[in-house]
């Protein structure tokens, strides 16, 4: 059931809730599919009869359905994926947020001046009180990677089971070298999250308009640091890496994380600005 709270104008929504409000505030007919999200909408008090949006989802919605940026972050982990994001807009922020298991995920307004600290936010970066670690590079292919990976989702669902032990032998076996296997299972083992984070906007190539992004990969390996994943390179498009391509890992300190999140948005001259107004 679709919910809001409107002390932090915040809302509770599913994919198909949130597609019901973007066609109802672009004046777009709802299709029959969506027939009972639309009616929780209604009986949220969300929009009424005549499908008309309330006063409290204008902010929200102008923000949704004309965006000048958008980000967009798959954050992988112990509990599955799960898709984060936010859109900047003209005169608001929007961040979105998902849990493991829910299907709904909390919309909610931003301040636009806190937009690069929400995004740290989103990927639980938090500043080491430890002296900087001596730069560390870890070099190995996909297909070693993903067999290491196997190796621990197997060792996690056997109790009892040595994780780190079963990682290593299967990275070895998988024809990782004995430093490479030794360096990379504890990264595995100790993984906590590993996101990737695009940010796109309506842009120009070679002084064509079209849509311009950038993105940023990372593992976040807990008491093991923050490693930037500099192969496959980012933005990297659907099936762009095989098993034998190289993958790398580099860890930074949390400075350089945020400085990486920084560097993806665009500046004003980077924009290029739709001529449609929004019609929410």
């Amino acid at each position: 059931m679709p919910s809001f709270d409107v002390t932090r104008s915040r809302f509770r929504l599913t994919d198909d809730e949130v597609f019901v409000l973007a066609q109802l505030a672009t004046g777009q007919p709802v299709p029959e599919s969506m027939a009972p999200a639309e009616a929780r909408l209604r009986d949220a008090g969300l929009t009424n009869a005549a499908g008309e949006l309330s006063a409290l989802l204008l902010p929200l919605m102008r923000t949704l359905v004309q965006p000048s940026v958008i980000v967009s972050l798959e954050a992988g982990g112990r509990q599955g994926t799960l898709h984060h994001g936010m859109l900047i807009g003209d005169e608001h922020v929007v961040c979105h947020e998902t849990w493991p298991g829910e299907e709904e995920a909390e919309y909610r307004l931003v301040e636009p001046r806190t937009v690069v600290w929400t995004l740290a936010d989103l990927i639980a970066l938090r500043r080491s009180d430890a002296a900087e670690a001596e730069e560390q590079v870890v070099e190995t292919t996909v297909g070693v990677l993903e067999t290491g990976l196997t190796a621990l989702e197997k060792a996690a669902s056997t109790p009892g089971a040595d994780e780190r032990a079963l990682v290593d032998e299967a990275l070895r076996a998988a024809g990782a070298a004995d430093d490479t296997a030794t360096r990379l299972a504890p990264l595995i083992v100790e993984l906590r999250s590993n996101w990737r984070m695009t940010a796109a906007w309506q842009g120009r190539k070679d002084g064509v308009p079209g849509v311009a992004a950038r993105a940023v990969a990372a593992w976040d390996c807990g008491p093991l640091g923050q490693w930037l994943r500099e192969l496959p390179a980012e933005p990297m498009a659907e099936g762009g890496a095989t098993a034998d391509s190289p993958f790398r890992l580099r860890r930074v300190a949390p400075k350089r994380i945020w400085e990486e999140l920084t560097g993806l948005l665009p500046d004003a001259t980077e924009l290029v600005r739709e001529q449609a107004p929004p019609q929410a």
